[in-house]
């Protein structure tokens, strides 16, 4: 993503994104935030400063962002990326995260977020897709299911 144009990786750590987030962390390219609204107003100051900036987050984070994101990004269509952890894909997830894991969709549907699913095999093409979103002004989220226990 950063080849690509991704200028700034700002979110909140999260165990289905470890590979993502210690390559950032490794290349010193992603600021750690406390919470996911405050990745996000960091991101949206990115924004506006010229950057295309990526938000990474768990689920529960975005449950918690619907506010930020509803009042802020799609109400000053401030282009960004989000990707999110998908906690509850998995049947056998905790069930804290099994609640948030089957509205999650519906919930980027409902904040006006268009999202794409990534996966192994056709994550370069997501990339692209965000990448176009981002800079035609529309903020986007890729979705990352968890595919394993810890």
């Amino acid at each position: 993503m950063h080849r690509k144009g991704v200028t700034d990786f700002v979110g909140v750590p999260d165990s289905t994104l470890k590979h993502f987030i210690d390559e950032g962390l490794g290349r010193k390219k992603i600021l750690i935030a406390t919470r996911e609204e405050e990745a996000i107003g960091i991101a949206a100051g990115m924004s506006m400063s010229g950057g295309t900036p990526l938000v990474f987050m768990q689920n529960a984070g975005l449950a918690n962002s619907i506010s930020t994101i509803t009042s802020l990004v799609r109400m000053y269509e401030i282009p960004m990326i989000l990707v999110v952890g998908w906690r509850g894909y998995l049947r056998d997830d905790a069930p804290e995260h099994l609640a948030v894991g089957r509205i999650q969709q519906r919930l980027l549907r409902l904040a006006g977020v268009t999202s794409r699913i990534m996966t192994e095999e056709n994550w370069r093409e997501r990339c692209d897709w965000a990448l176009d979103s981002a800079r035609s002004g529309r903020p986007c989220a890729l979705v990352v299911r968890r595919m394993f226990h810890d």
